[in-house]
């Protein structure tokens, strides 16, 4: 599994680690059912403390993107789509809210931006 730590993204490491797995489910490149390293494996990968992989496959399970076993590990769970249609739509709030306020700052109206929107939408 390939996660990318970065001491300057200005994020806590363990949400580094939750938003890459979500990700990687989300994309695909992680299936119902597949195996995550376990806890463990992945500090000594990623060269963190075991509290840190800990913290982070707790929270995703906490939000049901992955399910834990004592002794048999932690796996992608069964994902209910609607799961995965509200973190995508939780990212694009967040992408929009960040485009409308740069558009604020350079004076675009609200009916440019809508028409841009449209048209990037279309792929005018």
């Amino acid at each position: 599994m390939d996660i990318i730590i970065s001491n300057s993204a200005g994020k806590p490491i363990y949400e580094q680690i939750t938003s890459q797995i979500k990700e990687m489910i989300m994309n695909g490149t992680l299936k119902q059912g597949d195996p995550l390293p376990s806890m463990r494996n992945l500090a000594q990968q990623l060269r963190i403390s075991i509290i840190t992989t800990k913290r982070a496959y707790e929270d995703l399970e906490r939000d049901g993107f992955i399910e834990s076993f004592t002794g048999k590990g932690s796996f992608v769970s069964g994902q209910n789509q609607e799961l995965v249609r509200e973190e995508g739509l939780k990212q694009i709030e967040k992408h929009l809210s960040d485009a409308i306020e740069k558009s604020k700052q350079f004076g675009i109206s609200f009916e440019e931006l809508s028409e841009l929107l449209n048209m990037l939408y279309k792929g005018e």
